[in-house]
């Protein structure tokens, strides 16, 4: 007589398998929500209260410290989504179109963030709220491949067609990534060049740095905290529709 046992699931398995993912991941999203309030309670603290404004653009600096995030965000987001995308085209990986979706309305949301608190800041900055350069610009391109592949996903009623097509999409746009963070190099712009990771170190003081990092993290554990809570209810709405299908067609019969 032989027993024959179960393989057990290997991790990339129980990644792969949406209800392993939710299993796994639904007691991160409160210790992640609480986090992210308690960064940005202490982030704004100290961009409002205990750090000075700037000798050159006085209080006007403190837009920095929401501006910057958002802007890193709208790229990080993307790039995300490309590596998503890669997952649903070479690996057929069953979360990784979910993964895109979920991401795409955040991503527009702090592109479009950073694109009006960048506005807000050049007005007294540089005496304009808008200027064709090339990092707002390609910025501004971003919003709208954010914007289309939002629409993209709504034109598909078959959501397996509609991964492949926008994945496919993804990757196009995303050459658009690395030409917002060079731009700065290539073309003359208002924008500085980088001036917190650069081969020197930081060319901020402390008291300007600290809040800004406190707000980087704030924003980016608020997007992963947003992005679980987005990717359960893709999961749950497939789910229902996939139900709603099964009755369907056992009413037909």
């Amino acid at each position: 007589m032989t027993i024959e046992t179960t393989p057990k699931m290997s991790w990339w398995n129980r990644l792969a398998h949406p209800g392993q993912f939710m299993a796994w991941t639904r007691p991160l999203i409160w210790p992640l929500a609480i986090l992210t309030l308690a960064l940005f309670l202490a982030g704004l603290w100290f961009a409002f209260f205990a750090s000075p404004a700037d000798y050159q653009m006085g209080d006007t600096v403190r837009i920095m410290y929401v501006h910057v995030p958002t802007a890193w965000l709208g790229q990080f987001i993307y790039a995300t989504m490309a590596v998503s995308a890669l997952g649903t085209l070479v690996w057929r990986h069953p979360l990784a179109d979910v993964s895109m979706k979920a991401a795409a309305p955040m991503g527009a949301a702090f592109t479009a963030m950073a694109l009006f608190t960048g506005s807000m800041w050049g007005r007294p900055t540089w005496g304009t709220f808008w200027e064709w350069d090339g990092r707002m610009t390609s910025t501004l391109i971003l919003l709208f491949i954010y914007l289309g592949i939002v629409a993209l996903w709504r034109a598909f009623d078959d959501q397996l067609r509609a991964a492949r097509v926008v994945a496919a999409f993804t990757l196009v746009g995303a050459i658009n990534v690395p030409i917002i963070k060079f731009s700065v190099d290539w073309w003359s712009t208002l924008h500085q060049p980088a001036s917190v990771f650069t081969p020197e170190g930081p060319k901020m003081p402390f008291s300007i740095l600290l809040p800004l990092f406190l707000m980087f993290f704030a924003f980016t554990f608020l997007f992963a905290t947003l992005q679980l809570v987005a990717m359960h209810t893709e999961i749950r709405r497939r789910r229902v529709m996939t139900l709603e299908r099964r009755a369907a067609r056992g009413d037909a019969r």
